[in-house]
């Protein structure tokens, strides 16, 4: 029976790069190749690491199967090129520079408000930072197939919708995601995703009680989702947008920001009524949402 192909990604500080062809049989040699290939970076100086917070992979033994490392699919590997360790140099030649804060910082990472922010800001996240905006037919696609193939599950109760229709509906260019999508897409993506609304400062958990290792974290505002991610000020390190979901610390620091952006009422509030500006239909919120997917009007003002 042949083994079942590894889903991996590799990244660098220059970019991000899906990896094809190995398996838990290839060996650690196999990997370095493909790693060099992809990224030009020399097998004999990589270093490569996963997990989080990501720790070095053993290369030492070239012979190694995948299978005994900590790599499993769907894991993105980092890629440094290891520098060569010159001699060190004299005390009095060394210049020393005040310590740099070099804690990371939880932000937002704005996408386009064009009706399909949820599914580009969900990929941005599982992809590790990787921003695509043409993700989104894929995206629609994928949760089409996984309702299509699960009648049972996706029912018309559930989707509100018979589930031909519903597929039919996700399809398209103009309508909005939300719960149940990010239900399935959770589900696809084996991870936790977790959306802090800023009008309530409370946090949404899909995919809570499945017992996945890895959380992704989304804000929303009442009608626009962003993706968020820790990154460094001032340096050129790639945002980290997958965490633990044992870590704790990051829920609370995207409640704090989600609190922040409340106070600054950053936020749709959903008892305030709008008004479409394109065809000057006064709505709620709820009313509003169904304005959007049945019209495709997605500029609203508050009355």
């Amino acid at each position: 029976r042949c083994a079942r192909m590894l889903r991996l990604r590799c990244k660098t500080k220059n970019g991000s790069h899906v990896m094809l062809g190995l398996t838990p049989q290839s060996c650690v040699q196999e990997l370095k190749s493909k790693v060099e290939e992809l990224t030009g970076i020399p097998c004999p100086v990589q270093k490569i690491m996963v997990g989080y917070p990501p720790s070095s992979l053993d290369l030492r033994n070239g012979d190694a199967r995948l299978k005994d490392l900590p790599v499993k699919s769907g894991d993105t590997l980092i890629v440094e090129e290891e520098k060569t360790r010159a001699k060190p140099p004299a005390q009095s030649d060394i210049t020393k520079v005040p310590p740099l804060d070099v804690s990371p910082q939880l932000a937002r990472r704005v996408v386009p408000a064009d009706n399909s922010c949820l599914f580009t800001s969900v990929f941005y996240v599982v992809e590790g930072g990787v921003y695509d905006p043409a993700c989104a037919p894929e995206m629609r696609g994928l949760i089409a197939q996984m309702v299509s193939s699960d009648p049972a599950a996706y029912s018309e109760a559930v989707l509100g919708k018979t589930n031909e229709q519903y597929c039919e509906w996700i399809r398209r260019g103009d309508t909005w995601g939300g719960a149940i999508e990010l239900s399935i897409l959770s589900k696809f993506y084996q991870c936790e995703i977790c959306v802090v609304d800023t009008q309530t400062v409370r946090v949404d958990r899909f995919g809570e009680d499945a017992g996945y290792q890895k959380r992704v974290l989304l804000i929303y505002d009442g009608i626009h989702y962003d993706p968020l991610q820790n990154e460094l000020r001032g340096s050129d390190a790639p945002p980290h947008t997958i965490f633990s979901t044992s870590d704790d610390v990051i829920l609370a620091q995207a409640l704090e920001l989600a609190d922040d952006a409340r106070r600054k009422r950053q936020f749709t509030d959903v008892r305030f009524a709008l008004r479409c500006l394109v065809c000057q239909t006064g709505l709620g919120q709820k009313e509003a949402r169904e304005h959007a997917k049945e019209t495709g009007h997605t500029s609203f003002g508050e009355v």
